[in-house]
């Protein structure tokens, strides 16, 4: 299991950031995930089908073919709001998937380092309610899961909450819920949103686009400033091959048509814009915009800033 961040440098300083308008959105690592992650999420993604896409390596993708994955959220200060969408694996929790099993990582010091310390979010954005986007949502304390943003309003689709309360969720699954879902809505802190087919706007310039199949109410996160646009995937897209490829799915989708479907469809929409997409479990550089490509699409690379020498 890898425990060190993909990122362009080790310190917790230097954090890789993106310019959208006159906002600067930031991507917090969390951790990078083993090499075993590609081919258990994604089956389909072989060497072969890789190799297919020579834009996919050396970043994507390593030379044997071997997809390239990570943990990590995104967090901007948008009209004086300090926002973290999702919230990674997080410390100390008790998992099934040995990756994200008792991890011990610099996360919250990377999250205080980009200007985002706990007590100051205000809003923490869940794409959806998987355990590698909640983690974070609590920490340990006195023997006990605390939210880890007290001062912050947790968002995520009512549809999505609303799914897994009647859903007959096996042990490893409830066990996520209680340590990091639970005392959040205990705390009064998680406010649900009815998400329309259009979208919907929860503050000025952020968006919750609604892109199901993966989970029933998984979101998008839209971000706009100045006439400049970014969207942040969560797990409609977990990998770049799914560009090339975009019936290919993830073992965890729960509506595997659906999720081709929103894929094909997200793309479509994207493709010759200039809208900055940002991939939630994309490797470094992470961002970059959607080009048609043929009959399917490829992601062009935009490089993190240089973050300031300190």
């Amino acid at each position: 299991m890898l425990t060190t961040p993909p990122t362009e440098a080790t310190n917790p300083a230097a954090v890789p950031s993106w310019t959208v308008g006159d906002l600067t959105i930031h991507r917090i690592d969390e951790v990078g995930l083993p090499p075993e992650t590609g081919p258990w999420l994604l089956p389909e993604a072989t060497p072969e089908v890789v190799a297919q896409h020579d834009w996919l390596q050396p970043d994507f993708a390593d030379q044997n073919g071997v997809l390239r994955l990570a943990s990590h959220s995104f967090a901007f200060t948008l009209g004086g709001l300090r926002v973290l969408v999702d919230t990674g694996i997080g410390n100390g929790k008790t998992r099934a998937n040995p990756a994200w099993h008792d991890l011990h990582t610099d996360y919250l010091q990377r999250l205080t380092a980009a200007g985002f310390a706990p007590d100051l979010v205000d809003l923490v954005v869940l794409t959806h309610l998987h355990a590698d986007h909640v983690g974070w949502n609590t920490r340990a304390h006195d023997g006990a899961w605390v939210p880890t943003f007290p001062n912050a309003r947790y968002v995520v689709s009512r549809a999505e909450r609303e799914f897994w309360a009647g859903y007959a969720m096996d042990e490893p699954r409830r066990q996520m819920f209680r340590d990091s879902v639970h005392p959040v809505e205990d705390a009064g802190l998680l406010d649900l949103v009815d998400v329309p087919p259009q979208g919907i706007d929860i503050a000025a310039g952020l968006r919750l686009v609604p892109t199901p199949g993966h989970t029933p109410g998984h979101v998008a996160v839209g971000i706009s400033s100045h006439g400049a646009s970014a969207l942040i995937t969560g797990d409609c897209l977990h990998h770049p091959v799914q560009f090339a490829h975009p019936a290919l799915g993830s073992c965890v989708d729960i509506n595997p048509e659906q999720a081709r479907a929103t894929r094909r469809s997200l793309l479509s929409s994207l493709a010759g814009s200039e809208t900055t997409l940002l991939g939630t479990h994309f490797p470094p550089p992470t961002a970059g915009r959607v080009i048609a490509d043929k009959d399917a699409y490829r992601l062009a690379p935009i490089a993190a800033l240089t973050p300031p020498t300190v």
